[in-house]
């Protein structure tokens, strides 16, 4: 596999023409009702963009982010940005883990936690814990190659992925991931259960389905999930999956063109999904979530990145009586996480060697809560070592 250092250089012409746009900005109209009650708020996200313009150090997070050891290289012809920061830990050499995003976030979600997880002793961690962290942008995201011709489904990110890891040298690796990660970990370590070492998620994939049926009879916490699951479906609750899944590509031209507008739609995500009781800058800072928000800019992969969602609907993850994932299985419960199973849906497919119910957090793990993210990651993956 051929692989090439990457460093992070925006061109200021760039920067220039985004500071234009949000400059030229035109606003919407807002109802006299409770704060973001309709969707984004008026006042917030103004004074949101005008930091953007103003006040956010674009030159600095680009630094911040060079900090950390990138490169690009090809899997199967097709060319993916990752981050691969070696362990700083005794022998035995640390063990690799692939950690995978999600949306809305990109791999600016893992850059306090992969220093925490390649030098634990750096953070008052035991060093014999250290990993070899790979952090691959999904492609179709940040500074991945953009797919071009549709196929670029959960389980083909995981063909690549795999392929990378192969390509780095490493026959034995852990997986971790939350949102989308997860879902591309999953199906790493359904196809590749020989080359995973075990599998630590945050989140369990939204399309996951057990078998079930008379010769699996649920319990009444799993019928009681099943239902919410379904009044869910039913009310409409979802905001953004359905319109991701079924017409991506004309969303994407406003968010594509309008600064302001993309950083509505992703901002919104992240206050609706963190732990954060509405407050978003008390879980996330607003220079992170504005770096976040300038990837998808600058890479102009919103498009790309919101198809996934229609690549995905027609391979879900189904499995049939007695199928298993055979590679340990370790979950980061977060209490403010969206609709987290009961342990025994889960455990009717992973073969789940720990548990943990966390102590604060939601859907955005790494961002919101990354040393506790941390430590439970070196935690399961200590059981295995």
């Amino acid at each position: 596999m051929r692989v090439a250092p990457f460093s992070l250089h925006i061109d200021d012409r760039a920067i220039d023409d985004l500071h234009a746009r949000l400059s030229a900005t035109r606003w919407p109209d807002e109802l006299d009702a409770e704060p973001w009650s309709y969707g984004a708020d008026l006042a917030d996200l103004k004074r949101m963009t005008g930091y953007w313009r103003d006040g956010f150090d674009w030159r600095a997070q680009e630094a911040g982010i060079n900090g950390l050891r990138q490169f690009r290289g090809e899997a199967g012809g097709f060319g993916l940005h990752f981050i691969h920061e070696r362990g700083q830990g005794p022998a035995p050499l640390p063990l690799p883990l692939l950690i995978s995003h999600g949306w809305p976030g990109s791999f600016v979600e893992m850059l306090d936690i992969v220093p925490m997880l390649a030098d634990p002793a750096r953070f008052g961690g035991d060093p014999a814990d250290a990993f070899d962290v790979v952090v691959p942008s999904l492609p179709g995201y940040g500074f991945s190659d953009r797919p071009t011709v549709p196929g670029m489904t959960p389980l083909r990110m995981a063909e690549l992925f795999a392929a990378l890891m192969e390509g780095l040298g490493y026959s034995s690796y852990g997986v971790q991931g939350g949102d989308w990660g997860a879902t591309v970990s999953t199906w790493i370590a359904r196809h590749y259960p020989e080359c995973v070492r075990g599998m630590h998620l945050n989140w369990i994939p939204g399309s996951y389905q057990p078998p079930t049926g008379p010769g699996a009879p649920s319990s009444e916490a799993e019928l009681a999930f099943q239902a919410t699951m379904s009044a869910a479906a039913a009310h409409g609750v979802s905001t953004h999956t359905g319109i991701h899944a079924s017409r991506p590509q004309t969303l994407g031209y406003g968010l594509n063109d309008s600064p302001a507008g993309l950083a509505a739609w992703l901002i919104d995500k992240f206050r609706m999904l963190a732990d954060c009781d509405g407050d978003i800058e008390s879980a996330i800072g607003l220079d992170r979530l504005l770096t976040n928000v300038s990837v998808y800019w600058f890479s102009e992969t919103i498009t790309s990145a919101i198809r996934l969602y229609r690549e995905a609907r027609g391979q879900p993850l189904r499995f049939e009586p007695g199928e298993r994932i055979v590679p340990p299985l370790g979950f980061a419960s977060f209490p403010k996480e969206v609709a987290t199973p009961p342990y025994e849906w889960v455990a009717r497919v992973y073969d789940v060697r720990r548990w943990s119910e966390m102590r604060r957090g939601g859907h955005f793990a790494a961002m919101e809560q990354p040393a506790a993210l941390a430590e439970d990651i070196r935690a399961f993956f200590r059981l295995l070592r």
